[in-house]
């Protein structure tokens, strides 16, 4: 396999596992660097991956097994998971792929590259991850395997369509996926979270700079509530939830006999799904449009 890089050295090794075995990735804050903090108190051995090496070994100092992964950098995701997977010994009862970004803008302004390079972040990465797992899971006759995906996984909202895309993609590739893997012992779920306090935001401003010429937008004059949004202070959201909520369904998903495909958390998550069955798509368009 090769001399370990330092950007993937793991901590100090440790005696077998007697837990579970769960690798998350996108841990570095938010959803992941909680569900990692709430597994670990759990008794599940976690291994909690980040994109940066600097914060690999910010939890490598609180005590996490910590490779690094960048979903967008394939020699990353392969290099990460053979390092994850070596550390215990080829054993690996879980998977949560949790880490993403958001690119805001007008659909007609995203230009090609700025595509392919969401979609090498929140889904080709993602993809190539977990067939890096599958084998394992199939060779040991179990598995979970919890991907995060969102409420723009099945409705869509003006200016966040290269996320949606992604997440649209995502929900259906998982669907696909829990169907193949039927009597393997191997379950497969989604998380849609709505608004929980992460970072999402500032982590979006970069993507933003590079991609978005808005100032020679049709829309110029429209992108200055995005801009409010992104550049402007943060303003109290009434339905936003904490990263907690979103692990509580996680454990659902990892430990109970019967993981739903599902899990929705937030109210706007569920209000919107709702919609979506009994409202006409001009209704749920008109819905939309003022969210």
């Amino acid at each position: 396999m090769g001399p370990v890089r330092p950007e993937n050295a793991m901590v100090q090794r440790q005696p077998p596992p007697t837990g579970r075995t769960i690798l998350i990735t996108g841990c570095s804050s938010g959803i992941g660097f909680d569900a990692a903090q709430g597994l670990r108190a759990r008794g599940w051995r976690v291994l909690a991956s980040c994109r940066q090496e600097a914060d690999c070994a910010r939890l490598r100092a609180e005590g996490f097994e910590s490779p690094r992964i960048d979903y967008a950098d394939a020699e990353s995701v392969a290099e990460g998971a053979a390092r994850a997977l070596e550390a215990t010994g080829g054993r690996l009862d879980a998977l949560f792929n949790n880490g993403a970004h958001a690119c805001p803008g007008a659909v007609e302004d995203l230009p090609r590259g700025a595509l392919e390079a969401i979609f090498q972040a929140n889904l080709f990465g993602w993809h190539d991850l977990t067939r890096r797992v599958i084998p394992v899971m199939r060779a040991q006759g179990h598995g979970r395997i919890v991907n995060c995906s969102s409420v723009l996984g099945f409705v869509g909202l003006r200016w966040r369509g290269a996320y949606v895309a992604t997440k649209f993609a995502l929900e259906g590739l998982t669907d696909v996926l829990r169907l193949e893997m039927a009597g393997t012992g191997i379950h497969v779920s989604l998380i849609q979270p709505g608004p929980i306090a992460t970072r999402i935001r500032e982590n979006a401003v970069p993507h933003f700079e590079r991609w978005i010429d808005w100032r020679a937008s049709a829309r110029a004059a429209e992108y200055e509530t995005l801009l409010d949004r992104l550049y402007g202070p943060k303003r109290p959201d009434p339905w936003e939830l904490p990263p907690a909520a979103v692990t509580a369904r996680l454990i659902h998903a990892l430990e109970s006999r019967r993981p739903r495909a599902r899990y929705r958390v937030t109210v706007p998550t569920h209000a919107m799904a709702v919609l979506r069955r009994l409202l006409p798509g001009a209704a749920v368009d008109w819905v939309a449009r003022r969210a």
